[in-house]
C-alpha cells in the first residue's frame, strides 16, 4: 500500500459536455475546432473528445488574454 495515489488520468468529455461546461452551443465548438482556436481536442475513432484538464487550460488562457494590455487593443 502506497501513501502516494495513482495518478488519475484527466476526464474525457465529449463535445456536448464540453459545450455544457463552456456553456456554448456545439455548433460552436465544432466551429472552433475547424478554425483551430477552440480548446484542445482530439478524434476517438469518430467521436470529439475533450480532455478536462485542456478545457480549464483554454478556459485560463482566454481568461489571461483578456486581462493583458494588447486585449484593449483589439476590441
Amino acid at each position: 500500500m502506497s501513501d502516494h495515489p495513482a495518478p488519475r488520468e484527466p476526464e474525457l468529455l465529449t463535445i456536448t459536455e464540453a459545450a455544457e461546461l463552456l456553456r456554448a452551443p456545439v455548433a460552436t465548438l465544432r466551429y472552433w475546432r475547424h478554425l483551430g482556436t477552440g480548446p484542445r481536442s482530439f478524434r476517438l475513432g469518430r467521436r470529439v473528445l475533450y480532455r478536462s484538464d485542456d478545457l480549464r487550460s483554454w478556459i485560463d488562457a482566454q481568461h489571461d488574454d483578456q486581462g493583458s494590455p494588447a486585449a484593449g487593443a483589439r476590441r
